[in-house]
Formats: C-alpha cells, sequence, structure tokens
C-alpha cells in the first residue's frame, strides 16, 4: 500500500503544469503544420486547384481565430486543464475525419483541429508564465521550443505512410496520440486562473481605441499579421512546390517543411546567446533580411536540395522575429500590453489564415506556385521596412529574452 502511495506521489510531482503545458505543446506543434505536407493528397483527392487548396489554411487559421477568442473566455470558467483537454479533443477529431468524406468535410475537419490548437495555445503559454514567475521569459522560450520539436517532426512522421499510401493510417494514428495525452491530462491538477483587476468596460474600450491608433501600434499590428502569414505561408506551401520542383518523383518533398522548422528551432535554440550581444531591433533586422534572401533562393532554385537549403535558411532568418516582436509590445506599452495583446495575437491567427489563402489564389491566377510565392517575399520586405521605421527605435534600448 505504501509503495503505491509513492508511486502516485511520484506520478503527481511528474506531471507539474509546467510538463502539462509540454505534452500539449508537442502534438500541438504537429497538428499546426500538418496541412502543409498532407496538401499535395488533399490536392489530389479532391482535384482542388491552388485557390481552393488555399480555402484550407483560410479555414484552420480562421477556426484558430475562433479557438483563440474563445480560449479567454473559457479559461477563467472551466480552468487550464478543461480547456487543454477541449483543445486536444478537438484536434483528435479534426485529424481523425480529415480524409473521411467529401472537401467541405475536410474544410470542416480543418477548421476543427484549428479551433483546437487556438485553444490549447494561448492557454498553455498563460499556464507556463503563471507556473513560471520568476523565469516567463525562458519558460516560454523553451515552451515554444517544445512546439517547434513537434513542427520538424510532422512531415517526417507523414512520411512513410505517404510513401505507402495509407495517410488514414497516420491520421488515425496521430488522433488516437492526442487522445490519450488528453486522458493523461484529465487527471492531471493544475492550479485555477488568476483574477485580474479589471477596469471599466468603456474606459478601456476608449483607451484601447486610441492605443490602436497610434503609429506604433499600427507597426505592431502590421508586423504581427504580416509574421504570422508568411511563416503560415512559406511553411504551407514548401511540400507542395517541392513536389513540382521534383515532378512527383519519390516523396522527399513531403519532408521539405521539416528544414523550414528546423531552421526555427535552431534559430530560436540560439536566439538567447545571440541576444545578450546584439540589440534585438537590429537583430531582427539582420534576421528579416537572412529570410529574404532564403525566399529568393527558393523561388530562383529548381533542384530538391536548393529548396531544403532556402527553406532551412528562411526558418533561420525568421526565427527570433516574432519573438522580438512580442518582446517590443511590452516595452512600447508598459501598461497596456495585456489588452493590446489580445488584438495583436488576434491580428495575428487573421495573418495565419489571410496569406497563404494570397498565395495560392496569386499562384491560380498566373498559373504558377513560384508567382504565387512572391506573396512571402513581399511579406519579408514589409516587415523589414516597418522594423527601419523611427518607432521600433524604442525597442532598441537594452537586450530582449527570445
Amino acid at each position: 500500500m505504501g509503495s503505491l502511495n509513492q508511486s502516485q506521489a511520484v506520478q503527481r510531482s511528474l506531471l507539474t503544469p509546467t510538463a502539462a503545458a509540454h505534452a500539449t505543446f508537442v502534438p500541438t506543434g504537429i497538428v499546426t503544420v500538418l496541412l502543409g505536407p498532407l496538401l499535395p493528397t488533399l490536392t489530389s483527392r479532391w482535384a482542388l486547384n491552388d485557390t481552393q487548396a488555399g480555402d484550407f489554411f483560410f479555414m484552420q487559421f480562421a477556426g484558430s481565430t475562433g479557438g483563440v477568442a474563445l480560449s479567454g473566455v473559457l479559461t477563467p470558467r472551466l480552468g487550464y486543464r478543461m480547456v487543454l483537454v477541449l483543445g486536444l479533443l478537438f484536434m483528435a477529431a479534426g485529424v481523425a475525419t480529415l480524409l473521411l468524406g467529401s472537401w467541405w468535410l475536410g474544410m470542416a475537419s480543418v477548421a476543427a483541429y484549428g479551433f483546437g490548437f487556438g485553444l490549447t495555445v494561448p492557454t498553455s503559454n498563460l499556464l507556463v508564465a503563471e507556473a513560471n514567475p520568476a523565469g516567463k521569459a525562458a519558460a516560454l522560450n523553451l515552451l515554444n521550443f517544445t512546439w517547434s520539436v513537434g513542427a520538424v517532426a510532422c512531415p517526417f512522421l507523414l512520411a512513410p505512410f505517404q510513401r505507402s499510401q495509407h495517410t488514414s493510417v497516420f491520421l488515425f494514428v496521430l488522433a488516437g496520440g492526442i487522445v490519450l495525452v488528453a486522458a493523461t491530462l484529465a487527471g492531471v491538477s493544475l492550479p485555477s486562473v488568476r483574477a485580474e483587476s479589471g477596469e471599466s468596460t468603456v474606459g478601456a474600450r476608449e483607451s484601447l481605441g486610441r492605443l490602436m491608433s497610434t503609429a506604433p501600434a499600427i507597426a505592431l499590428a502590421a508586423l504581427f499579421f504580416v509574421y504570422v502569414g508568411t511563416e503560415n505561408a512559406v511553411g504551407g506551401w514548401l511540400a507542395t512546390y517541392a513536389k513540382r520542383i521534383a515532378s512527383g518523383a519519390g516523396t522527399m518533398w513531403v519532408t521539405t517543411p521539416s528544414f523550414f522548422y528546423g531552421g526555427l528551432l535552431v534559430g530560436r535554440a540560439i536566439a538567447p546567446a545571440l541576444l545578450r550581444r546584439v540589440v534585438p531591433v537590429k537583430l531582427a533586422r539582420v534576421s528579416i533580411t537572412v529570410a529574404l534572401l532564403g525566399v529568393v533562393g527558393l523561388l530562383v532554385t529548381r533542384s530538391m536540395a536548393g529548396v531544403m537549403c532556402g527553406a532551412s535558411v528562411i526558418g533561420l532568418g525568421l526565427a527570433t522575429v516574432y519573438p522580438i516582436t512580442i518582446s517590443l509590445l511590452p516595452q512600447t506599452f508598459p501598461k497596456a500590453a495585456a489588452r493590446l495583446g489580445s488584438v495583436m495575437f488576434a491580428l495575428a491567427s487573421i495573418g495565419g489564415a489571410c496569406v497563404p489563402w494570397m498565395v495560392g489564389f496569386a499562384s491560380t491566377q498566373r498559373s504558377s506556385l513560384q508567382l504565387g510565392l512572391l506573396v512571402p517575399l513581399a511579406g519579408c520586405g514589409v516587415m523589414l521596412g516597418l522594423y527601419c521605421l523611427s518607432w521600433a527605435q524604442r525597442g532598441s534600448d537594452g537586450s530582449v529574452a527570445a
């Protein structure tokens, strides 16, 4: 009896709030990027053009936007555990049903799992921030590193099932694994949500409206929108672009998004060391320039090796941009970062829905995915321009943890 109690105590000690968030973020990373390597299969299954294929990105991140918005309502009422479990179950349901019926069911499935990770991403970040008050930046950086591990692994996990034409089996196995994580988290005791003191609703709305009309807020809003849209456009269309370059030969094209997310992974691993030596805004400018050159390289190459190299360079270039952009929010608006943050992250989700769709639309109109990928190239140009404006100098004093 004593040994049983000891075993239960050890299990409880392992399932800490931070560990629960990390356990959630591995499948969240897999599901978030799943559409990219799966897109050629979906396109072939339903005979879609690139605009119709781009609709999947819109549905995924439209669902995600809804999940992000609803998480702010559900988390204080249901608690971290229930929201994480609910998000995981939506992800599992969407993944499992993706290839079971028509294109419309596929669209609904993508929206469902998008809604699921829309719930888990902000909830996990909030849980880790609350559980690690003395080291929020480091803890959140590690959490997003875990997301990148899932994102890098996804195409490699999918590739053998694609090769043997058993993609549905992979989706069922993935859904089962997500359900298992949800069942495990259902038995974990997590802290309750900390209550925050509120402001007058009318006053808060007026204050938020005034803040959003300022030049720094508009620039930050554009950066959130464009960055997430650009990242998802590159990661989402890479496999399709690589397959067309390879003329459908073999299945190596399935793994090309892993090189992009691998670049993000490496870049975010070395970011803290870089930020101790380089002013964040200057690092962002250099990083965006690297990403821009990577997109140019991707567009001019006609080989798989070139695609993989270009994808890695883009990922490495983009790696520090989003953490630096997030860090500028509390630096530029120290007294209103929380309220502005909800708007910024919503705009990020909308960017994730719109920009990849724009790639597909441009590709269909010009009958060339290569021309469609000029959209993320323009996105890099816009971000570089925004970071060269005077407002960004406010974030150039001191270092920022990524």
